[in-house]
């Protein structure tokens, strides 16, 4: 079985139920698992490899729970770069229309070289739309090729323009096969285990893109199987009042109402939800998908994060699609959502003396959104923390960069408060994914070329 030793960072981070940072710590894992954590002096002295990351930081890896692969091929595509949701899908519907498998496997590895370059080890990805001939057999392949950990979606759309929905007919598909193959790519794909590379998600795009037949179908056929369920919701307040238009009901309300709440699902934004929901998704075990990017691209709104936390409820972040937040860096969606939660605190009133407005969210606390959160919103108890047991994924930043100049009081801390950086090592399951700065299983030039050609055929 192949071991890796990792010792001498200057602090490991742990983010176990004791938040232990250990000075000069380091981790032994084997077969992919964490055998033993602690003092570099208290570990093994040998391994098959040894990694002597001094003058690094290390963490757990980052947990990415909402992102778009396909949307890399769509950054900044002029008509969507200053509107709200609903027009911002109207321009890219069209294009995105156009796609075809080629397209679906080159935009997942942009995405994912991105996200392991900045931390990541484990990421969900929502595809909801297989445009001619396009399959989630597709993205599978090609992340084999990247080495993260991936939640793949089997997602959908099948309410069209034509009959009340948001998106153009072209890109619906039939509900009955859309449930067949949710079927056949659980039962070809699903890995339920410990330490899995592999699990498949029933995610819906939203409730303004499908039928309430098809959500409801879809969390029987889940649960049949012991899968997750994931969608959009709350994000906007047309969303809103299209909910109480068409159904009237609250968006949350409507996806009580179709059995889509409960330990099994965690929902996109949740921006627009209100103190009896929240107690709701506490009470339930929902989770939540916070992406503080894309909310402020789009001019969402701002997620009330403190009230979810204070409550219990179970919060992970999304770097979103790439064409709504435009980058994958995960590092920098941790920042992101710090900074953005201080702003919110700032609104209610906190700089006012006695006031009862949400404290500041820390640095720490930013990370474990990352990591813990990001772990029991997936449902990856093996994940999340660096514990014996758990699976032997983490990244490490060189503290001895331009970046962190006067920062290292705190190193810990520098890393959201200061400007995002690249990941110096990413692993996963003991094995390494990027090397001193560099990914080392796909050539990135080669890639990033033949992105850029496919992105311009797009819009041509």
């Amino acid at each position: 079985m192949p071991t890796l030793l990792v010792r001498h960072a200057d602090v490991l981070v742990t983010m176990d139920d004791a938040r232990r940072e250990i000075p000069d710590g380091g981790l032994f894992i084997r077969d992919g698992f964490i055998e033993a954590v602690g003092p570099t002096a208290e570990l093994p002295e040998t391994a098959d490899e040894v990694l002597d990351l001094r003058g690094h930081v290390v963490l757990p890896g980052l947990i990415n729970t909402h992102h778009h692969f396909y949307q890399t091929l769509t950054r900044a595509v002029p008509g969507a770069q200053d509107a709200n949701l609903f027009q911002w899908l109207k321009t890219l519907y069209p294009i995105w229309a156009r796609m075809r498998p080629e397209h679906i496997r080159v935009s997942t590895q942009v995405a994912l070289a991105e996200l392991a370059l900045s931390g990541t080890t484990t990421a969900f990805d929502h595809l909801y739309l297989f445009p001619n001939g396009s399959r989630l057999d597709d993205e599978i392949e090609a992340a084999a090729e990247v080495g993260l950990r991936l939640h793949a979606s089997r997602g959908s759309m099948s309410l069209g323009e034509s009959k009340g929905g948001l998106p153009p007919d072209s890109v619906v598909e039939d509900e009955a096969f859309i449930l067949k193959d949710s079927q056949r790519l659980i039962e070809q794909y699903h890995d339920p285990n410990p330490g899995s590379m592999l699990q498949i998600v029933l995610a819906p795009c939203s409730p303004f893109s499908v039928t309430g037949d098809l959500m409801r179908e879809s969390a029987r056929l889940a649960r049949a199987y012991g899968v997750r369920l994931h969608t959009h919701l709350a994000e906007t307040e047309d969303e809103e009042v299209f909910c109480l238009e068409k159904f009237g009901m609250r968006p949350v309300e409507y996806m009580e109402s179709l059995e889509w709440i409960g330990p099994d699902v965690w929902f996109a934004h949740s921006i627009y939800v209100n103190a009896d929901e929240i107690a709701l998704y506490a009470r339930t075990g929902t989770g939540v998908a916070h992406c503080p990017s894309s909310n402020m691209r789009l001019g969402s709104g701002i997620m009330p994060l403190y009230e979810m936390l204070t409550a219990g409820v179970k919060v992970g972040l999304g770097v979103d699609g790439s064409a709504s937040n435009d980058s994958s860096h995960m590092l920098a969606e941790v920042r992101q959502a710090m900074l953005l939660a201080r702003v919110r605190s700032g609104l209610l009133g906190f700089s006012r003396s006695g006031s009862d407005a949400p404290p500041l969210l820390s640095a720490r606390q930013a990370l474990e959104l990352a990591t813990r959160g990001g772990a029991a919103v997936l449902g990856r108890p093996d994940l999340g923390s660096l514990e014996v047991g758990k699976a032997g994924d983490f990244f490490a930043v060189r503290l001895e960069r331009l970046d962190y100049a006067g920062a290292l009081h705190d190193p810990v801390a520098a890393l959201v408060l200061a400007s995002p950086v690249r990941a110096d090592y990413t692993v996963v399951g003991g094995r390494v994914i990027v090397r001193e700065g560099h990914l080392v299983t796909l050539d990135v030039p080669a890639l990033v070329e033949r992105h850029n050609r496919l992105a311009r055929e797009l819009l041509a």
